[in-house]
């Protein structure tokens, strides 16, 4: 299955930000660990973030034409 995740605003900041909150992992770890999550039931898993809602939705429509089967969205961080 193709899935693509999407993450909004400011998620970016994950281990630079307010460590004591939202821990010392940063973003590239989350991505990674999102990407892993998907290799044992042999899925896609495309990662996309912006800061910018046109962004966003302009990749929503261009994951449907490319075939996409699901997605994950956490539109503000």
């Amino acid at each position: 299955m193709k899935i693509l995740v999407i993450n909004g605003p400011n998620i970016n900041f994950l281990g630079i930000r307010e460590k004591s909150v939202y821990g010392t992992q940063d973003y590239a770890y989350l991505e990674r660990m999102i990407a892993q999550k998907g290799q044992p039931g042999g899925h896609e898993i495309t990662v996309f973030q912006r800061h910018h809602e046109g962004a966003i939705i302009a990749r929503i429509q261009e994951a449907y034409f490319a075939g996409r089967e699901g997605g994950v969205m956490s539109p503000g961080a």
